[in-house]
């Protein structure tokens, strides 16, 4: 990347956190206010681009925390994703449980317990996932694919019940858009050791 790119991409990237900073996500998604080493810039970069990525804004919102500049490669960016997917996980299904304290009618329980099943397995595939990531890319990838669809069953069944909460749509969003990095990452890991698996 020429001098002149890079300080457009930085710039860009800066106005990204700006604007977004004022979403009411901020115990989901840190901010961070350290300009990037080059490394985790290309890294970070390089994944909010790929295929698999819902939002690049949230991409490279959520990818803008100092641990996650400090990262020198992609199974230490992977790991720190996985972190991330975990912690969101983890806030979303506190609402969900704070909602069901309050809920009585046994239609909307039905689909919020569902969903409270879907949160809890999140954040054990992707502590899993985490962990195994070095050992085995390619079930990591499986594994963060089933995540995303556990998600789509909980949001399938909060529309059957007419449930409109909307922490819990902006939850589910973005857990979808974790899934989408997660998923993202797993398969650049895949590509980077292709002979080991």
């Amino acid at each position: 990347i020429s001098p002149r790119n890079q300080l457009c991409l930085v710039l860009v990237i800066f106005f990204l956190v700006f604007s977004l900073s004022s979403l009411s996500t901020s115990a989901i998604i840190p901010k961070a206010n350290v300009s990037r080493s080059i490394p985790s810039l290309q890294l970070v970069e390089n994944l909010c681009n790929g295929k698999a990525i819902q939002n690049r804004r949230f991409c490279l919102k959520a990818l803008s925390t100092p641990e996650i500049i400090a990262a020198m490669d992609t199974t230490q960016l992977g790991t720190l994703i996985m972190k991330l997917g975990a912690a969101n996980a983890k806030a979303t299904l506190n609402v969900y449980n704070e909602l069901i304290k309050k809920l009585g009618f046994p239609q909307a329980l039905k689909a919020l317990n569902c969903c409270v099943e879907a949160y809890k397995y999140a954040i054990l595939s992707f502590e899993m996932v985490s962990s195994e990531l070095v050992e085995d890319p390619q079930t990591t990838n499986y594994g963060v694919a089933v995540i995303g669809s556990e998600i789509a069953n909980c949001e399938k069944e909060l529309i059957n019940a007419k449930v409109q909460a909307p922490r819990l749509l902006a939850g589910n969003r973005f857990m979808k858009y974790y899934v989408s990095m997660g998923y993202e990452i797993t398969s650049t890991l895949e590509l980077e050791n292709p002979n080991e698996y």
